[in-house]
């Protein structure tokens, strides 16, 4: 007894009757055009509005309609039975149907561009899962593919149908292509695209195999122990999606590996200058990263402090890093420990200067001339709430210190505007010089004596 014939007594082939029946339910389900089409239309919008929302639930939900799965089960059986016009059916039921919930998943994320009900500022993880296909997609498609045409030809199991539907996703990789060439976004539609193809196929060649080894192949084939050439076909296609699927595999674990490496070396430079990592955003260009950082810090970093960190990130990673720090000022209160009591700044009699004369010995070249020379003047800070109360290095730049409303400063000799705001130079009581917008302060005006 040889494999075949092993496998044909552990399969049971079906009747002529139970044949005719399968194959008449297939054609019913993809030949109802109406239905056919409102199926996708619902299983697409169930599945673009759980997508855009990363709601794995609603995702669920619309796999359960799972409408394209008739076509492809059909393609898998046209290609054993040799059967023509199902194969045609089936083929344009399936192209109709994928560029329908493609367009219209498009049409429904352009409209939220636009009305924005939901609010993408980045992609939502459930879309962003479907544009990297591994392997492992392969292999759940061809044991889903199998389940579901076993099923099919087995009405008293045909309570698998959904669980096979769930694994098998058919219409969420679809919608995510329509959701990428809405937002613009080519590499999710073109890996989500891929994931889609190699479903499909998948599905279609492990069906084939299914209908195969129940008796739907002609009787030639099936007395010559031969298998059909359009299942070796099949198979070969089958075969051939692991190059892009690898591909993209390994891709994605050097991208997770630098990812990580890169999260390690930020944590650890920032952890040293006793600051707290929140937020890590990354662009790459060509070999240079463009990264970006939030961090929870008690001490605002200074200048220096963020050439030195940006410096240290280099040496840990070993290529070009361009760098920009956003700090979040924060304090650390404990409820058993009071706050110590802080010394205020209050401000002194207001400064009058003396005209003093100075005589230089008469010459008959010399001529005295005033000259007008900048003196600093003394400020106290008001609080007017915007933006906040801090010493910055440059206008606008890094904070280098914390100021109180009330205190004095010293009004240095600079100013210029930035962002719309006229900043100036002035220097704190502990000697620090930095620049802050100049509707902080009311200058103290110095007054000739009389």
């Amino acid at each position: 007894m040889n494999a075949y014939e092993v496998i044909k007594r552990l399969m049971h082939p079906l009747d002529d009757d139970e044949k005719l029946s399968v194959e008449q339910d297939i054609r019913r389900s993809i030949t109802s055009r109406f239905d056919f089409f409102l199926l996708v239309v619902l299983s697409c919008s169930i599945a673009t509005l759980g997508l855009i929302t990363n709601s794995p639930a609603v995702i669920i939900g619309a796999m359960l309609v799972a409408p394209l799965m008739s076509p492809i089960i059909g393609i898998g059986l046209s290609s054993i039975t040799g059967n023509s016009s199902l194969a045609r059916a089936s083929a344009i039921a399936l192209f109709l149907g994928a560029v329908l919930a493609v367009a219209l998943s498009a049409f429904m994320t352009w409209v939220n561009i636009y009305l924005p009900f939901v609010v993408l500022q980045e992609l939502p993880n459930e879309v962003i899962a479907r544009t990297h296909p591994s392997p492992i997609d392969l292999v759940i498609a061809l044991a889903g593919g199998l389940a579901a045409a076993y099923a099919l030809t087995r009405p008293n199991i045909s309570a698998a149908l959904p669980g096979v539907a769930i694994a098998t996703a058919l219409m969420p990789p679809l919608c995510t292509v329509g959701i990428g060439l809405a937002l613009g976004h080519g590499d999710v539609a073109g890996g989500a695209l891929l994931l889609f193809i190699t479903n499909a196929i998948t599905i279609a060649f492990s069906g084939a195999l299914v209908f195969f080894l129940r008796g739907f192949a002609p009787d030639t084939h099936i007395v010559n122990h031969r298998l059909p050439s359009s299942l070796l076909i099949s198979a070969f296609i089958t075969l051939a999606l692991l190059i892009p699927l690898t591909y993209y595999s390994v891709q994605l674990f050097q991208q997770a590996n630098e990812n990580r490496l890169i999260n390690e070396v930020v944590n650890q430079e920032v952890s040293r200058l006793r600051a707290e990592l929140v937020e890590l955003s990354l662009s790459r260009t060509g070999d240079s990263l463009d990264m970006t950082i939030t961090i929870n810090t008690y001490n605002p970093l200074r200048y220096e402090q963020v050439t030195e960190l940006q410096k240290a990130i280099v040496d840990g990673l070993q290529r070009p890093v361009s760098l920009k720090v956003n700090q979040i000022s924060a304090d650390r209160l404990d409820p058993l420990i009071p706050p110590t009591p802080t010394q205020t700044a209050t401000p002194g009699p207001t400064p009058t200067f003396t005209a003093t004369p100075t005589y230089l010995p008469p010459t008959p070249t010399a001529t005295l001339t005033p000259s007008a020379t900048p003196t600093p003047a003394l400020g106290q800070v008001s609080n007017n709430g915007v933006p906040r109360l801090q010493l910055y290095q440059t206008p606008n730049g890094p904070v280098i210190g914390q100021i109180r409303p009330g205190q004095v400063l010293t009004v240095l000799y600079r100013k210029t505007e930035e962002n719309g705001l006229v900043w100036i130079e002035v220097m704190d009581g502990e000697g620090r010089i930095g620049w802050i917008p100049e509707i902080y302060l009311a200058v103290v005006t110095a007054t000739p004596s009389k």
